[in-house]
């Protein structure tokens, strides 16, 4: 059975820094680029930030220069350092796997997801 457990979440105040991490388990897949969204109240699912497993990396532009997304591929996990953190940052975190099965795309695997709230 394959799945992804996320950890870190919590509340902080505006400025402050939180950091998630995500460990994929009992996989029997290879795992291809992981990443992390969230959702926040009354809002539709976004990306945050992507990395391949070379380590190429995206993210949105609310986020630039403010988080830093990183993997292990040797231990199928990946985290989120989010520093400076603003009010509108406060929403559910999931963390993203594709996973990839005879050297084909399989499909996604989520997290249950972490909550983040910032305060002002």
């Amino acid at each position: 059975q394959v799945q992804l457990v996320e950890s870190g979440g919590g509340l902080v105040q505006a400025g402050g820094s939180l950091r998630l991490s995500c460990a994929a388990s009992g996989t029997i897949f290879s795992i291809s680029a992981m990443g992390w969204y969230r959702q926040g109240p009354g809002k539709q699912r976004e990306l945050v930030a992507t990395i391949t497993s070379g380590g190429t990396t995206n993210y949105a532009d609310s986020v630039k220069g403010r988080f830093t997304i990183s993997r292990d591929n040797a231990k199928n996990t990946v985290s989120l350092q989010m520093n400076s953190l603003k009010p509108e940052d406060t929403a559910v975190y999931y963390c993203n796997a594709v996973a990839i099965r005879a050297i084909r795309y399989y499909g996604d695997l989520w997290g249950q997801g972490t909550q983040v709230t910032v305060s002002s």
